[in-house]
């Protein structure tokens, strides 16, 4: 009896230690494979993985070797559909995930149609989003393009119709949305433009001392603004119908707003 307790427990201490460990990652497929660095196991023999899963699949393919590859086209995955990749692995030895950026999202967007109203309601149609992605929107202003708000996109191949509401500037808008995926880099839309019902802003006054302030037709309104030094640092910026500059030093500042630029002295 004692015999037989003590090779149970022999038994039972075996597996603590030879216990696996699992070591995971997902993601979205988005055509490409995964590839996967596999050690030796810390006694010298054989790899330290010793199953792979796909979404609950086994890999059906040879993972003995140093580096492996998952080819998820074995499960026949289509692009943008959910991935959980699962090593099981040996303890005291470390597999890794080589490229986990294949899972990431990819903007592929086509913009069918954009548009926007006089009032500032930007809504645009958009196909083939692969990768559920934000959408950036951006507004051209004083020669660049300033991102504006953010819209969370839908993914999938099917059209999806987005909305969102813009302060416009006077005069003419242009406007266009993007997605800026892994690589950084951005993918945007055509633009669109739309006249505003904005009426011209106005600031006062052009010597300034401690406030400057924004009017239309007589009366304070609120724009977007940007207040640089001579040497084109940043300062302030915001959305509203005053900028302080109490804290500005005596000097020549250049200041952003409605659809215009110009030049201010803040004096003491």
């Amino acid at each position: 009896m004692r015999i037989f307790l003590l090779f149970l427990l022999l038994f039972y201490i075996s597996r603590a230690f030879t216990q696996e460990e699992l070591l995971s990652v997902q993601g979205n497929y988005q055509g490409g494979n995964l590839l996967v660095s596999n050690p030796a196991q810390s006694d010298g023999f054989g790899f330290c993985i010793t199953k792979v899963t796909v979404n609950g699949d086994i890999l059906p393919a040879s993972i003995q070797s140093n580096v492996f590859e998952v080819n998820f086209k074995l499960f026949n995955l289509k692009i943008g559909d959910p991935v959980f990749v699962v090593l099981e692995h040996a303890n005291g030895c470390a597999p890794k995930f080589l490229n986990t950026e294949v899972l990431l999202p990819k903007s592929t967007f086509v913009c069918e149609r954009i548009q926007c109203s006089a009032d500032g309601n930007l809504q645009w149609v958009t196909s083939k989003e692969n990768g559920v992605l934000d959408f950036i929107v951006e507004h051209y202003r004083w020669g660049k393009w300033l991102e504006v708000g953010y819209v969370k996109g839908n993914g999938g191949s099917r059209s999806n119709s987005y909305a969102f509401q813009v302060n416009l500037h006077s005069g003419k808008n242009t406007l266009r949305v993007s997605q800026r995926d892994n690589s950084k880099k951005l993918r945007s839309s055509q633009s669109t433009t739309v006249v505003s019902t904005v009426g011209k802003v106005i600031k006062t006054p052009s010597r300034v001392k401690d406030f400057i302030y924004f009017k239309s037709n007589g009366k304070s309104v609120k724009t977007k603004y940007e207040v640089f030094d001579a040497y084109g640092n940043l300062l302030k910026q915001g959305f509203s119908q005053e900028v302080n500059c109490t804290n500005l030093l005596k000097g020549i500042y250049f200041l952003n707003f409605d659809n215009t630029s110009e030049k201010f002295f803040k004096i003491d």
